[in-house]
């Protein structure tokens, strides 16, 4: 249960305004309503609302309706920061209680109950379509076949180069952490970090019973090693507190973020033990047990995958558009996946995908459980990834869209604000080192304690300043009868009313 709902932000509304507008004068239904305002007001009601303001001020004062003002502005400003800015109120059940709701057998799966993957020794490149060595070079075919859901199903889904992911694939890792990947048959918090890009964030508030039973996994390349080796002081422990680093070797991208989807999008095939797993961006510190969320987003929802969605855009032209504007992709590329997807038949978002209300995901977080259609899910997912851009907000509507209209399923796509409820974001290394740090807060030392004696008084000059402290009272004018008593003003002070 949540605080608060706020449904679609309102600084969206102006794109899907547009597209409603659009599709209405296109001969279609009843849009999503928009709030204007009128053009003009009534006379009577501006006198109304004067009259209603002078009769504030008479009985208020200008000072305390100043104040008045201000106090409600504050709490518009607080309420917004806080639903809307920040995170909002989320009801976790208490970690005992999540732990006993975890599902003894996997979820239902539709259609697909048989999912394997292919292997390719040497690599097929007849007619490449975008691809690479390490997911392989699919072709349209291909992937138009990979749409097509049946019970049993063999794809691409990275590690193409090996029978086993992480041995000699590309991506590949230490057989002492394979061996521990495997062991590892609950539950699963991965995260990494290419290039020190950013710190190592420790989760807090995590149970002991998390910490025994919870596997923490963090992927690193060899610089992110040296750093850690040197920052950090990683040894052979392989461990950095509750985390358990993995140095990565041999990687198949030059592009660290895209380097990232491999543990981001495949975890079931890196821990093909592991029932559930909480992905998490390197820049992120988890504050809440893993359990608990697992409860909330996935138990809870009878759901198997749940991705929190974008805090302002719902629509993937508008998030493409953003791309480009923000220089996150070269332009060309992106607008070249567009018109492939256009071709296919994307459109903008409308209120025909209801109850569907995002077609944008915030993407730095996801809780899955590891069954056939989420696992099919996250390859063909990391398949369009590999084939066109890295921004994978971009893709995730088309594949959760092709899947949904086979199989019913669908992704739980809750707020944004609920997802800053259990991470906090911070700032990757090179925003830090070009922040000026704060000066140590210096406090001034508190004044010197002087003692001063004072001899005990006698008993006459106790009565003396018994006499001393009573008050004198003045007499009293007579006032003619009928005269106005006037009003006493208190000295130093001002007459609130007067003005």
């Amino acid at each position: 249960m949540t605080g608060g709902s706020l449904g679609i932000r309102s600084g969206s509304y102006g794109s899907l305004e547009k597209h409603f507008q659009q599709h209405q004068q296109n001969g279609g239904g009843v849009h999503l309503p928009i709030q204007t305002t009128s053009r003009t007001k009534p006379a009577k009601m501006l006198k109304d609302k004067e009259r209603l303001f002078h009769w504030i001020c008479k009985f208020a004062g200008r000072k305390k309706v100043g104040m008045l003002f201000l106090c409600i502005i504050s709490a518009a400003v607080f309420v917004w920061v806080l639903y809307v800015g920040k995170a909002c109120a989320v009801c976790y059940l208490p970690v005992e209680e999540a732990i006993a709701l975890m599902p003894k057998f996997p979820s239902f799966s539709p259609i697909v109950n048989n999912l394997t993957y292919l292997y390719e020794d040497p690599l097929s490149r007849d007619g490449e379509f975008g691809g690479s060595e390490f997911g392989g070079y699919p072709t349209l075919k291909q992937r138009s076949e990979s749409y097509d859901i049946r019970e049993s199903m063999s794809m691409h889904c990275g590690f193409v180069r090996g029978k086993k992911p992480g041995r000699n694939t590309g991506f590949d890792m230490d057989e002492i952490d394979l061996a521990a990947m495997e062991q590892c048959q609950g539950v699963v918090v991965a995260s990494a970090i290419f290039g020190a890009f950013d710190n190592i964030q420790q989760p807090s508030n995590i149970s002991e019973y998390s910490k025994r039973t919870v596997c923490f996994f963090m992927f690193v390349d060899e610089e992110t090693e040296a750093y850690l080796r040197k920052k950090n002081g990683l040894d052979s422990s392989r461990k950095i507190g509750i985390w358990r680093i993995v140095v990565v070797h041999n990687l198949p991208y030059k592009d660290g973020r895209r380097n990232g989807k491999v543990p981001k999008l495949l975890a079931h095939r890196m821990f093909p033990n592991a029932r559930f797993s909480l992905w998490i961006d390197g820049k992120l510190e988890l504050v809440v047990d893993p359990y608990q969320i697992l409860e909330r987003h996935l138990w809870r929802k009878n759901a198997t995958l749940a991705i929190s969605r974008h805090y302002k855009r719902f629509d993937v032209f508008v998030e493409a558009e953003a791309n480009k504007a923000a220089g996150k992709y070269d332009n060309a590329s992106i607008d070249f996946q567009i018109d492939f997807y256009k071709k296919e038949g994307l459109t903008s978002y409308s209120e025909a995908k209801l109850p569907i209300i995002s077609d944008v995901p915030e993407g730095c977080v996801i809780i899955r459980e590891h069954v056939p259609i989420s696992n099919l899910f996250t390859c063909l997912w990391f398949n369009e990834v590999d084939r066109f851009t890295s921004r994978d907000q971009i893709s995730f509507s088309t594949v959760r869209d092709k899947i949904q209209a086979k199989t019913n399923w669908t992704v739980n796509m809750f707020l944004d604000c609920e997802r800053r409820n259990f991470v906090v974001q911070k700032y990757h290394r090179d925003v830090l080192g070009h922040m000026t740090p704060l000066p140590p807060t210096v406090y001034p030392p508190p004044p010197p304690l002087v003692l001063v004696y004072e001899p005990p008084k006698t008993a006459l000059e106790t009565s003396a300043e018994r006499v001393a402290s009573i008050p004198v009272r003045r007499a009293r004018r007579g006032r003619k009868s009928g005269s106005r008593r006037h009003r006493k003003v208190v000295a130093g002070g001002r007459d609130i009313d007067s003005s």
